[in-house]
């Protein structure tokens, strides 16, 4: 599974206005950057209290990718 597709599966499955989640992806070097945007009002869902929410998604993927030897960086746009 892509990183792309498991950030958008996570991200989807929390939002209440799952139509609205883009998700794009680029690579640097040996680092994979995913750029989420999301409704305004999704935002609070997706960052959560304190971040904890946006930390466990980022920490899932990092996850993921440390066999691939890739780093992943997850960035929330408004």
């Amino acid at each position: 599974m892509a990183f792309k597709d498991l950030v958008e599966y996570l991200v989807t499955s929390l939002a209440d206005h799952p139509r609205e989640v883009v998700l794009t992806e680029r690579e640097e070097d040996d680092t994979v950057i995913l750029e989420l945007k999301i409704s305004t009002e999704d935002l609070g869902r997706i960052i959560g209290k304190n971040g904890n929410t946006i930390n466990a998604i980022r920490t899932v993927i990092q996850t993921a990718a440390s066999s691939t030897k890739k780093k992943v960086k997850l960035d929330v746009l408004s």
